[in-house]
């Protein structure tokens, strides 16, 4: 009995010890050098994000005759590949440096997922009720207040299998975005920037 009991907390023991061996550590994501993956990681859509948005700057796509900003807004970004791709993540970080570039402002007014800001609708519906005569008349918005966009970004995330040889596969994933004009339905600039990914067959993209 006393030989099982020692068996039984020796093991109990190294179970713990290898539990407390594993090592949970801080990512330096401005310059994480940790193996790649892969499916597709935070590294992937900033690289993606960047490089788009520098080549719409770079192409003056975005320069207004006359000076001053354009207000843009993003419609849709497809996620056609195998995974469950929040796309949220590319066109924040997209609209995050399209607005540091000082050349666009966006509009929460209109808009795929994530807009509009439902209280700029809510505050206009209180406006017009009779909530709305508690609030001091000109704090609330007025009616034809809203801006509209001139500019709207879309595209889709597609990934593409390939195998490389008997061991290893190929994985390429097509970043795609254009900028289309509102009023006249003209693309004003498109590109496609493409990660590509090679290992072992065993690993899995999704």
């Amino acid at each position: 009995m006393k030989t099982t009991t020692s068996v039984i907390i020796t093991l109990a023991g190294l179970l713990i010890a290898g539990c407390g061996s594993s090592e949970t550590v801080n990512i330096d994501v401005m310059n994480d050098e940790g193996k790649a993956v892969m499916g597709l990681d935070y590294r992937d859509f900033n690289q993606a994000a960047s490089e788009m948005v520098q080549s719409m700057i770079s192409s003056g796509a975005l320069k207004k005759s006359g000076g001053g900003r354009y207000v843009m807004t993003t419609a849709r970004v497809t996620n056609d590949t195998m995974q469950r791709i929040d796309t949220d993540q590319l066109t924040a970080k997209i609209e995050q440096e399209l607005m540091n570039s000082g050349q666009v402002v966006m509009t929460a007014a209109v808009g795929g997922k994530g807009a509009p800001d439902e209280m700029i609708y809510e505050m206009r519906d209180i406006r017009d009720s009779a909530t709305g005569d508690e609030f001091q008349q000109e704090t609330l918005a007025g009616k034809r207040t809203l801006v509209a966009p001139e500019l709207s970004t879309s595209g889709a995330i597609q990934q593409r299998n390939v195998r490389y040889d008997n061991n290893r596969q190929q994985v390429e994933y097509y970043f795609r975005l254009r900028v289309t004009d509102l009023t006249t339905g003209l693309v004003f600039w498109q590109n496609e920037t493409i990660i590509g990914k090679r290992g072992s067959n065993k690993s899995v993209s999704w």
